[in-house]
């Protein structure tokens, strides 16, 4: 069997390069060792988190509605429910994939795939039936896109579901009355916020000083200052040690830090320290292909490996690990495959943590201006000036911007804030076609919406933002 594009992994970059490419006219043969398309956003990530996190919202707003002078009972919690309908939102979805790939005769391969060399992949495992019948298959081009999974130390690993992984813990086997999390970035953090609004005293462990340490810390603290409400404690400078089984359900932590050492039990455990990427085991070694220290693929930024019949795209091929990301090297992948000049050149890739507050970046950042030396101007509006934050009682929010002085070009934007994730796009658009403060300041924006606030952040640079008062600043000419 000979395919013309070979796509090994079906997640939001492979099932992207595969339909872009049958949409180009090529032969495609995908192949995954899971039967649904979707790979881990879809199947165990930010599908199944992103639904479990709207159950956790609508809660927290039913309780805040009290300020207004409604009041509801507490909510009731059948699991079961919970658990059977993420499963439909999840099972929709990769119905729906299917659909397309078979609409589009994109050839599907359920089982692992190994490269034999750099134009000969051998499948194992999986679904024999869609095997080719001599177990191989030749390409000309594959684009490899087999992801990423958590990182698990072995220290943590006690033979227990009890300790748990992000997949893990999307399960949603129980509501633990008490949960322990390790590590207090993004994942951590929308998992916490999940547990937390169904009940779990949640404690959340970071070994640094600060959570999402990516963030600017401006946009960090309206969130921070709400866990703390919503966590049972934020331990930070603070170390996990060790973990031992207690008994049949219980797990005891050995917490370290400046205060010392101290014990304590959980009803479960989620590890969320990292993720790591799917490279090993692939074969990859038959080929020219070269891998890095940490696992990662090396390409350029046509998405070239080193053996020029194969590319890389999404998590394998490294940071930032994000699936909008991966469905964008695809198209380029595809391109380059098919002996067109494409590109990774991208001036902003957007990041959104979908706790609540929400926080989205893209762009420069302050934080990495301040590391890098490069000279910088923050403009920022916070959202108490707002009428529509106030009127939806959320006022807790911000809007910035990051300028070039010289020439006011618009280098990054940051938003934490209800919604921040939906806003952030306008700043994307912007960064990419290059726009100045004025362009954005001059855009007729919706009243009232919180989209005003990115033309108010624009203003707020000039000095004459309506609802704040700031210095005057002379726009460039």
């Amino acid at each position: 069997m000979h395919t013309q594009v070979l796509v090994l992994g079906a997640g939001p970059g492979g099932y992207a390069a595969a339909f872009y490419a049958a949409d180009l006219g090529m032969q495609v043969t995908l192949v995954d060792y899971n039967p649904n398309l979707g790979g881990t956003c879809l199947l165990r990530g930010c599908i199944p988190s992103k639904a479990l996190l709207h159950v956790a919202q609508v809660i927290e707003e039913s309780s805040a509605m009290d300020e207004w002078g409604v009041r509801f009972n507490k909510p009731s919690i059948d699991i079961n429910t919970m658990r059977a309908r993420k499963e439909k939102v999840i099972s929709t979805l990769t119905g729906g994939l299917a659909a397309l790939a078979k609409k589009r005769g994109v050839t599907r391969i359920v089982g692992r795939g190994i490269f034999e060399d750099a134009n000969r992949m051998r499948i194992e495992d999986g679904d024999p039936s869609t095997h080719p019948e001599n177990g191989c298959l030749s390409f000309d081009h594959c684009i490899v896109a087999t992801g990423s999974e958590p990182t698990m130390p072995e220290i943590f690993d006690l033979g227990t579901d009890r300790v748990m992984d992000s997949t893990g813990a999307l399960a949603l086997a129980d509501i633990p009355e008490k949960l322990l999390i390790v590590g207090g970035g993004y994942i951590g953090l929308e998992m916490g916020t999940v547990y937390a609004s169904l009940g779990s005293k949640v404690t959340v462990v970071e070994m640094l000083d600060g959570i999402l340490v990516g963030a600017d810390a401006d946009l960090v603290r309206p969130l921070r200052k709400r866990l703390d409400k919503l966590f049972d404690a934020i331990e930070l400078k603070t170390k996990v040690a060790s973990l031992k089984k207690q008994g049949e359900d219980k797990i005891v932590a050995q917490l370290e830090n400046a205060d010392g050492t101290r014990e304590e039990a959980f009803d479960r455990v989620l590890v969320c320290i990292g993720r790591r990427p799917n490279s090993q085991d692939l074969g990859l070694e038959n080929t020219k292909v070269q891998i890095d220290d940490k696992g990662f693929i090396q390409v350029n930024k046509q998405q070239r490996t080193a053996e020029s019949s194969i590319l890389a795209i999404g998590d394998v091929c490294g940071e930032p690990m994000l699936a909008h990301k991966a469905s964008h090297e695809a198209k380029i992948a595809i391109e380059n495959a098919l002996g067109r000049s494409a590109s990774f050149d991208a001036q902003a890739i957007p990041a959104v943590v979908f706790t609540d507050p929400q926080i989205a970046w893209a762009g420069l950042t302050e934080k990495e201006a301040k590391e890098q030396g490069i000279d910088v101007t923050v403009a920022v509006y916070p959202w108490g000036a707002s009428g529509r934050a106030q009127a939806m009682g959320r006022p807790d929010g911000l809007t910035k911007m990051i300028i070039e002085p010289e020439t006011e070009r618009v280098l990054g934007m940051g938003l934490v804030g209800i919604g921040a994730g939906e806003l952030i796009a306008e700043a994307v658009l912007a960064i990419e076609m290059g726009a100045v403060v004025a362009d954005i300041a001059e855009s007729i924006h919706p009243h009232p919406t919180m989209s005003e606030t990115l033309a108010h952040v624009a203003d707020a640079h000039f000095g004459v933002a309506t609802e704040i008062y700031r210095p005057k600043r002379n726009r460039k000419k």
